[in-house]
């Protein structure tokens, strides 16, 4: 959520940030948040007044009441009473104008950093770097709900059958290679210095207006309405959760911690190609990182983070290429994000695998997540998070990218993990 502070001092650059990110009536949008603080904060200085002139003249009837100033007491007593009840109707407007308000600033998304590309679409993202391994396949190379079904390592029917679709069965093999990559993920997160955490997989609404899931994200996440309770679309809800209501102090920070968990989301409105085998799933695992940061070192963190995600993709030979997206095509929360995408060779199309991005104060302030300077000061934190991976596109990737006569090969990083160098 943007800070009253940002928006009040540095309007233009507000509305302009917005409008880079194409959101829909941006000036309009900040002056009723200001028209709005405005009343609220008129109202607290009558609310100020009123209560002044009730303590001064709550004092008074004591005195005039010693003077033998009965009526004079009386009509002051009375006095007290009218201006009480006025308070009462201005309290009531000045709460109505703050619940507006903060209801309104939860609408506005973040905005985005300078270095951010104009642009409105994914069409306008920007290549910054492409690496990994060229990849030469057999002519006859299979897209790989064709090899899951070949070497029976993905059941997509039975998982139709037994929930929907979206909701893969991981047999055999394939059950072993998601094992095998959540291991690597962790093993790798932690020797980067990420504390591992192991969050619950449903969280309250609370959670999710923090992290800025809701409202906006809603429609896309499972609720529990009985408990009222959403299944997490990613670990960054719950482990970002953590540091709700929390001041840290300065020596802390950067904390780093990742998390893995299955991760859930409805997908309204997804169809097509796009959501063959493993490209778009309901139900699917994932590794992330989540760190808590100062302003000043966040982008340091950032590009730490970057550089992780990438030397994961080196580890496990695939082609991939990053892309600094643009404006209007970043998450609501995000001031600045990268997104890792691997070449499938068999579907000759780019799959999306990671976003890496940086929040700066923007969760923190929904999350009141502060530190405490050397100074005893106390600021907002920045928060980072990223995907270190998203299984079901890497495992795509893999299968397809690694076919050969013989089976697929398992690259060298995977293989302790595996217990083989090819599935047959």
């Amino acid at each position: 959520m943007l800070t009253l502070k940002l928006i009040t001092e540095e309007t233009d650059r507000v509305i302009a940030g917005l409008e880079k990110k194409h959101f829909q009536n941006a000036k309009e949008t900040i002056a009723q948040v200001l028209e709005l603080n405005n009343k609220r904060r008129a109202t607290q200085n009558l609310l100020d007044k009123n209560l002044a002139e009730v303590n001064s003249l709550s004092k008074s009837i004591g005195m005039l009441m010693k003077e033998g100033k009965k009526e004079e007491a009386e009509a002051t007593k009375k006095h007290v009473s009218e201006i009480k009840e006025t308070s009462k109707t201005l309290q009531a407007e000045m709460d109505k104008a703050a619940e507006d308000m903060q209801a309104l600033l939860y609408t506005i998304p973040n905005i985005p950093y300078e270095e951010v590309p104009e642009g409105a679409t994914a069409a306008d993202n920007v290549v910054e770097k492409m690496g990994g391994m060229e990849t030469e396949l057999p002519k006859d190379a299979l897209p790989h709900w064709e090899l899951a079904k070949k070497y029976d390592l993905i059941d997509f029917d039975l998982g139709v059958k037994i929930t929907g679709a979206g909701f893969p069965v991981y047999k055999g093999w394939g059950a072993r290679l998601q094992r095998a990559l959540i291991n690597f993920f962790l093993d790798e997160a932690r020797n980067a210095g990420y504390t591992e955490i192991m969050p619950p997989t449903v969280v309250n609404a609370a959670s999710g207006y923090g992290t800025g899931q809701l409202p906006d994200k809603e429609g896309q996440m499972y609720h529990c309405e009985v408990d009222d309770l959403y299944l997490i679309p990613t670990a960054e809800v719950p482990v970002t959760n953590i540091y709700r209501d929390v001041i840290l102090d300065e020596k802390q920070l950067p904390i780093k911690n990742c998390a893995y968990t299955q991760c859930f989301r409805r997908e309204a409105g997804s169809y097509g190609k796009d959501v063959r085998g493993l490209n778009r799933l309901h139900e699917f695992s994932k590794v992330e990182l989540v760190r808590i940061d100062t302003p000043e070192h966040s982008k340091q963190s950032h590009q730490e983070m970057l550089d992780h995600v990438e030397g994961l993709l080196k580890k496990l030979e695939l082609p991939y290429r990053i892309l600094r997206l643009c404006g209007g095509d970043m998450s609501f929360t995000s001031s600045i994000c990268f997104d890792f995408e691997v070449y499938s060779e068999a579907q000759k199309r780019w799959l999306e695998v990671s976003s890496v991005s940086n929040f700066d104060t923007y969760q923190a302030n929904r999350l009141k997540c502060r530190y405490r300077d050397a100074d005893k000061k106390i600021h907002l934190c920045h928060t980072l998070n990223g995907s270190a991976l998203a299984l079901p596109r890497i495992v795509a990737a893999l299968l397809e990218n690694n076919q050969t006569p013989e089976g697929i090969r398992i690259p060298k990083a995977l293989v302790p993990y595996m217990g083989c160098d090819m599935i047959k």
